[in-house]
C-alpha cells in the first residue's frame, strides 16, 4: 500500500462548518453531537474565513452570547489538500496549531487535519524517510549538484553529508530536514569549507 504522502490522504473528511451569525450555544451543541474540538466559519460562498476553536466557545453559551464571526481567529490558517506532509506540519509548528482545516482549490472545507494524524505519517521506513528529505531540501533549495549531498538516515536520525549549494546555510537544510514527519533528529557533516552543523 502507498505510503501517506499528502494531507488528502491522513485527514479526516468530516466537515463541520458554521456561519459568522452562529451563536456560541449552537456551535458548542455541534462540537458535541460530532465530536469535533474545531469548526471552520465560512461564508456565504463557502470559503473558510475563520476557525472557531473549543476553548474559545467556553464562556459564551449564555442567552444573546457571542457569535461565530466574534469567537473566531481569522484570517484563518488553512491547508489544501493536496499539500505534503512536510508542508503541513510546518504550518502547524509555526501557528503552534493542533488541527487545521483543509481546503479544495475554491477554499472551501473538505476535511481537517490533527498533529495525531501527521504523527500516524511518522510510523515510516528510514528509506522513506530518507526519499522526503531528499525531495524537500531539492524542492526548497533547487536541485542544484544533486551528487554532492547524500541523506543517511538511522532509526529516525538524518545526516546530511557532503555540500550544499554556497548560498544556503547548514541550518536552513537541517530545519528543512527536521520538518518532514519521522526525523527525530538532523545533524551535517560537510566537507572542507563548510562548518560542521547539528540541530537536536
Amino acid at each position: 500500500m502507498k505510503h501517506p504522502r499528502t494531507v488528502d490522504d491522513v485527514m479526516s473528511h468530516v466537515v463541520v462548518s458554521v456561519r459568522s451569525d452562529t451563536t456560541a450555544p449552537e456551535i458548542a451543541r455541534s462540537m458535541r453531537r460530532w465530536g469535533v474540538h474545531t469548526v471552520p466559519v465560512v461564508s456565504p460562498e463557502g470559503r473558510v474565513v475563520g476557525v472557531v476553536s473549543e476553548s474559545a466557545v467556553l464562556g459564551g453559551e449564555e442567552p444573546g452570547g457571542p457569535t461565530a464571526g466574534r469567537l473566531m481567529a481569522a484570517p484563518a490558517v488553512t491547508v489544501p489538500r493536496g499539500a505534503s506532509i512536510a508542508g503541513a506540519a510546518r504550518l502547524m509548528e509555526r501557528g503552534r496549531l493542533k488541527r487545521l482545516p483543509v481546503v479544495d482549490e475554491d477554499g472551501c472545507p473538505v476535511g481537517f487535519v490533527s498533529r495525531g494524524d501527521l504523527l500516524r505519517a511518522c510510523l515510516r521506513s528510514d528509506s522513506e524517510i530518507a526519499e522526503d528529505v531528499r525531495h524537500e531540501l531539492v524542492t526548497h533549495l533547487g536541485p542544484g549538484d544533486d551528487a554532492a549531498l547524500t541523506v543517511r538516515v538511522a532509526d529516525g536520525a538524518v545526516t546530511l553529508t557532503g555540500s550544499l549549494p554556497a548560498s544556503v546555510p547548514a541550518d536552513r537544510a537541517l530545519r528543512l530536514a527536521r520538518a518532514v514527519p519521522g526525523v527525530v533528529d538532523a545533524a551535517a557533516e560537510l566537507g572542507p569549507g563548510t562548518r560542521r552543523a547539528a540541530e537536536r
